[in-house]
């Protein structure tokens, strides 16, 4: 009973995903035609609140439940990595019709898509793992 803040905010959560239409392919086919806003709109609206977050907790304004400083790592920079896995995570966007964040939202609205999908997703990152060593930093 604890955590179920979470499961509200998780509601909550999906419940904005499918309401502003984040879950919708013809959004997505909007989007990488260039032939609408919206997901850029709700894309960028979300870089700038994570970027606003992080900002906070680098400041230390921001705690875990236990009350001690969140301090992020330090991430290594690599453009080549970067790209590489830019463009294989939106080549999959593309060919699925669906971005794998709202996964679960959408197993909600469409559950066989949504489960070949999650499928697809999780074979993709076991085969990730698989191969995490052998790939340049």
């Amino acid at each position: 009973m604890r955590n179920i803040k979470f499961l509200v905010l998780g509601i909550f959560f999906a419940i904005v995903l499918s309401k502003s239409q984040a879950i919708s392919w013809v959004r997505f086919y909007e989007m990488f035609r260039f032939q609408s806003f919206h997901m850029f709109g709700i894309i960028g609206s979300a870089i700038v609140i994570s970027a606003i977050f992080m900002q906070l907790f680098k400041h230390g304004k921001i705690k875990d439940i236990h009350g001690n400083i969140i301090t992020p790592k330090k991430k290594e920079k690599g453009f080549v990595r970067t790209l590489v896995g830019g463009t294989f995570f939106g080549i999959g966007w593309g060919i699925s019709g669906a971005c794998a964040g709202p996964i679960f939202v959408i197993l909600g609205f469409k559950f066989l898509p949504a489960l070949i999908l999650l499928i697809s997703a999780l074979i993709g990152a076991f085969i990730y793992g698989l191969l995490s060593k052998k790939l340049p930093n």
